[in-house]
């Protein structure tokens, strides 16, 4: 059979990889065209386009790259045509993917929707789109489905997080070959740092996070630095502080071998808990975008770990609270033994919630099979 994928990010590319490598496994015929990564091409199939080219951030950006954009509509709309797939497979990227899944629903080809949209925190009149344009919806987050089925009535697939096969099958690395490989001969252990990946975010809570280090002089701080943002930047931050250090693009090397994390909100919060990392949730954005974000936005928390969980299991400051003294007091509580075994006993039970591992496989077995009925 034949499966167009549409991933924007470079998290579409991880979970489009995981997806493609079991449909490979259940279909041995199977033609894949897709939009993503380095990890999808890894896979097989045929690389359409790669989505650095898709990364317009920001709303000055996006107006200033509009041609390119609506270039990219029409193009994706010809090549979708061209191959005549079975089912298209979106992840994620909802301002893309729904144009695209509009126009294909008079396409008579089946849409199947995977990683949707968090429209349960914003937007959720997209729900009216969603109902209308895709077949299928296969949601990672336990409280999706209720969202969707009960307050919605659309029927939906809750298949576990990707996240937890993510993970699982990583190559781990030990404390000694972290030392090793980064140069560390100080036996220090670990604390991770992850600031976010765009430029605006960490210029803004990094400074602050940075503040703790003289407090904790026999840790290792190591920043979790994002691939696309240029060394020079971070090394302004980090000017005339001797036990941090930036690693580009190895978060997960990083979170393998901390004892504590310091994590600005987002999927990142997710990651460190399934790493059973203990953490403290990091947020501070503008003060007027944050004033209408929160009236927007009517969630309890902002991290994936309290959302899912329904109860404030790891500590978020946020906007104000995000200071150096706060940052310490939460920090300290994270290197106390009671306090890390408690919290380890909630990550289990979120880990559980989450549905374990095989979302990956559950997922391409669904849409293989919902392809065959047709």
């Amino acid at each position: 059979m034949k499966y167009y994928i549409i991933a924007g990010e470079a998290s579409g590319d991880l979970h489009g990889s995981n997806l493609m490598k079991e449909i490979f496994k259940k279909d041995a015929e199977a033609e894949i065209r897709f939009w993503g990564g380095d990890l999808m091409q890894n896979v097989g199939g045929t690389l359409v386009k790669h989505y650095k080219e898709l990364a317009f951030m920001g709303f000055a950006e996006v107006v200033l790259n509009l041609k390119t954009i609506f270039n990219n509509i029409k193009f994706c709309k010809r090549d979708i045509v061209n191959f005549q797939p079975d089912v298209i497979i979106f992840i994620d990227y909802p301002g893309f993917n729904m144009r695209i899944a509009k126009w294909v629903k008079n396409q008579k080809i089946k849409t199947h929707y995977y990683i949707s949209p968090q429209i349960w925190a914003w937007k959720e009149n997209r729900i009216k789109a969603i109902k209308r344009d895709f077949d299928k919806l296969y949601v990672i987050l336990p409280f999706e489905k209720d969202f969707y089925e009960k307050k919605h009535h659309f029927p939906v697939e809750f298949v576990g997080h990707p996240l937890i096969d993510a993970i699982s099958n990583r190559k781990k690395i030990t404390y000694q070959e972290f030392c090793k490989e980064f140069d560390y001969q100080n036996n220090k252990p670990f604390i991770a740092i992850l600031p976010g990946s765009r430029k605006q975010e960490i210029a803004k809570k990094l400074p602050i996070m940075l503040s703790v280090v003289h407090h904790f002089p026999d840790y290792n701080f190591v920043i979790a630095g994002a691939p696309s943002i240029e060394k020079e930047f971070y090394d302004s931050i980090i000017a005339n502080k001797p036990n941090v250090k930036l690693i580009n693009n190895q978060t997960y090397k990083i979170l393998d071998v901390a004892v504590a994390a310091l994590v600005t909100s987002g999927t990142a919060t997710l990651e460190t808990a399934l790493f059973k990392v203990p953490e403290v949730v990091c947020y501070k954005g503008n003060r007027i975008s944050y004033e209408i974000a929160k009236r927007i936005i009517t969630l309890k928390y902002i991290s994936l770990v309290n959302l899912i969980m329904d109860e404030s299991v790891v500590t978020e400051l946020i906007q104000n609270e995000l200071n150096t003294e706060n940052l310490i007091t939460e920090l300290g509580k994270l290197l106390q033994t009671e306090y890390r075994e408690n919290l380890l006993k909630k990550y289990d039970a979120l880990e559980k919630k989450l549905g374990g591992k095989g979302a990956s496989e559950k997922t391409a077995s669904l849409i293989i099979d919902n392809i065959q009925k047709k």
